[in-house]
């Protein structure tokens, strides 16, 4: 398999998170994460209800195979929604027609089939990497003792060449990590520049254990992607609490001083930590995936980690 990163193209945004997006524009964000280099894909039958999928297999399916690492997720499984009545799954962020339902199935079947459904959705005839999708959110106890043994089973038979889990939570992460037998873990919003909560248990548990890890949302769902986060700026898919934004702005404050914008800095430091493989980052925009090839490939002094660490703002 590829190896991974430094930057992996998040397709949740092309499954018209908050709002809608056309096949146009989606297929532009991935032309551009292309040209730049970028050959790592991350998608989930969750975002847009199978949409993210069909656009990323769509446009990857003209590509060299052995050029690309796709990852997507198990664990939830779609079907069609018994009370489809013209909705919108914008409950769950999505700005897509409900007519489907996600159900949490980590049964060896209900992975079985949610590998073959997503199969069908991409076009292509294999996945590299396959995570256990946000265990926690349902069942973290089934999701351990029944999706990561499947999981393994299937890496066992060669259908997937690596296998992992991906949750916001670090705790849920480690404990995966300790029962199961992974080889990621992609963590979202939780090895940030603005907190570490993933640094405790996880990452020492995954260096010990030979864990890849990829740090997701590293803008903490776009209040670190300002160079002056904004009052108004999404913070975990939610608003901003007071204390966090000010943590935000004080963070800000100090790359100024250093010269270097914050989403700059925002983008580096969790690829800092030796079990950081790689960052994840969502968008639906061209302009967008070109501007975060150019952070990442911008130089930042020692001196702005040290600054900030003297300051308490990162350990």
């Amino acid at each position: 398999m590829r190896a991974l990163g430094p930057l992996v193209f998040g397709a949740a945004p092309i499954g018209n998170l908050y709002r809608e997006v056309s096949d146009e524009a989606a297929r532009e964000a991935l032309e551009a994460a292309w040209e730049g280099g970028i050959r790592s894909f991350d998608t989930a039958p969750h975002y847009g209800l199978g949409l993210s999928e069909r656009r990323l297999g769509e446009f990857l399916r003209d590509k060299p195979r052995d050029e690309f690492v796709l990852s997507t997720k198990v664990g939830r499984v779609l079907e069609p929604n018994p009370d489809f009545a013209g909705g919108d799954d914008l409950d769950h962020a999505y700005a897509v027609p409900n007519d489907l339902v996600r159900r949490f199935d980590p049964s060896e079947a209900g992975i079985r089939r949610s590998l073959e459904d997503s199969l069908e959705r991409l076009g292509l005839d294999r996945v590299d990497i396959l995570y256990l999708h946000d265990p926690d959110v349902y069942d973290l106890d089934r999701g351990i003792a029944e999706g990561l043994p499947a999981l393994a089973q299937l890496r066992d038979e060669g259908l997937v060449g690596s296998i992992g889990i991906g949750t916001n939570d670090a705790d849920a992460a480690a404990r995966a990590v300790r029962e199961g037998d992974l080889d990621l873990v992609m963590i979202a919003g939780r090895y940030t520049l603005l907190e570490q909560p993933a640094a405790v248990d996880l990452l020492p548990l995954c260096e010990a254990n030979d864990v890849r890890v990829v740090a997701a949302a590293p803008y903490n769902s776009g209040l670190l992607a300002h160079d002056e986060p904004p009052a108004d700026a999404t913070y975990d898919y939610g608003r901003v609490p007071a204390e966090v934004l000010d943590r935000a702005r004080a963070l800000a404050e100090a790359c100024r001083e250093h010269g270097v914008p914050l989403p700059v800095a925002a983008l580096a430091f969790p690829l800092r930590h030796p079990a950081v493989r790689a960052v994840a980052v969502g968008t639906s925009r061209a302009a967008s995936v070109r501007e975060n090839l150019e952070r990442l490939a911008t130089p930042i002094s020692e001196g702005l980690w040290d600054a900030l660490a003297e300051r308490g703002l990162i350990p």
